[in-house]
């Protein structure tokens, strides 16, 4: 063995241990051929691709000019995207490094989660122009006929400032909840740690309720004792407003909606709101915190919701670093717990 080749075997093996630290894939490429292929690397693209041409282990007519260096342009790194590598349909980042030696260093990045955070992002956006549009359609439409005060008498007009004020409110829960869901976001890095008394919120929540529980004929049944966790008072207020008013709207009439207040182990208190209404399928289930989500969009409407309620809560219980569940079963209710860190 020349002297060369023992330096370059004891580059090698110092590469490949360089290579396996890293949980992407990632290929060491020269004279066309895969000289090194990290963990991840052989689990997407095989185990037989070291040694072996890389258009072989790349098969892609875009990246091919640059993995064998026929397509170099001596502006740094190539960047390709890819779909079809590893399971259908999944994106792909193919980053092509020239190295001072003539080889080169190959890195596949995963874009699965950058595509699903953009396509939430752009669903946001939609969702967020659609509810504010159908409200504002509808004032427009009132006003444009009360401006013909001869086409209107005093008791329509009533009615329609009626509706009109009803649509107005909506708009402004939604850029309510929108603002707070934003403000959740921002702060959901910073870990609050102040001392919250439970019980004292959940009675403000069930006395801000009280006038929805008797329009709905529902009895709001107190299980709850004690309880301090660490957390953000102002948010936790609205986590149970959201959780009751939740429960009643979707509660049976004539049935009780239930709050309980309990220990768990592991350190932490358990909130749970179970009402007696229709309960909700399975297949929704997964899906209900989800921005705009409604199992049935116009029940949801008809009750004021403005499907950014569960969103929220899911959010507010993220930053306190705890935890959601949502159990229902169809014709006997839902159970909605959140489990919370104790001060």
């Amino acid at each position: 063995m020349t002297g060369m080749d023992e330096d370059q075997t004891i580059e090698a093996l110092g590469a490949t241990d360089l290579f396996a630290a890293f949980e992407e894939p990632l290929l060491l490429v020269r004279d066309r051929r895969v000289a090194i292929a990290n963990a991840a690397a052989q689990a997407l693209l095989g185990s037989h691709i070291e040694g072996s041409d890389v258009r072989l282990a790349i098969r892609h007519p875009a990246a091919a000019p640059h993995l064998t260096g026929e397509g170099e342009s001596g502006e740094g790194p190539v960047r390709i995207e890819l779909v079809g590598l590893g399971e259908l349909g999944r994106p792909w980042e193919l980053v092509i490094a020239p190295l001072p030696d003539g080889s080169r260093l190959v890195r596949l990045a995963d874009q699965s989660q950058q595509r699903a955070a953009e396509q939430m992002r752009v669903d946001f956006v939609a969702n967020a122009s659609h509810e504010l549009r159908t409200p504002l359609a509808t004032l427009l439409g009132f006003l444009e006929t009360l401006q013909d005060e001869e086409a209107v008498d005093a008791a329509t007009r009533q009615r329609f400032v009626g509706i009109m004020f009803g649509e107005a409110m909506r708009m402004r829960s939604l850029l309510d909840d929108l603002m707070s869901l934003s403000r959740i976001e921002a702060e959901r890095f910073a870990v609050p740690r102040d001392r919250v008394e439970l019980l004292p919120l959940i009675e403000d929540a069930k006395r801000s309720a009280h006038p929805l529980a008797t329009d709905r004929e529902i009895r709001i049944e107190n299980e709850a004792g004690e309880a301090i966790v660490s957390g953000d008072e102002v948010q936790l207020s609205q986590m149970l407003s959201n959780l009751l008013v939740n429960a009643l709207k979707y509660g049976r009439p004539g049935t009780p909606v239930r709050i309980r207040l309990e220990g768990v182990p592991g350190d932490l208190v358990r909130i749970s709101v179970i009402d007696q209404g229709e309960g909700i399928p399975a297949v929704h289930i997964p899906r209900l915190t989800e921005r705009f989500y409604r199992v049935d969009p116009g029940r949801s409407r008809s009750v004021g919701g403005t499907g950014l309620g569960l969103a929220i809560v899911k959010h507010i219980v993220l930053r306190h670093r705890g935890r959601l569940d949502i159990q229902s079963e169809l014709g006997a209710g839902t159970t909605v717990s959140v489990s919370l860190p104790r001060a």
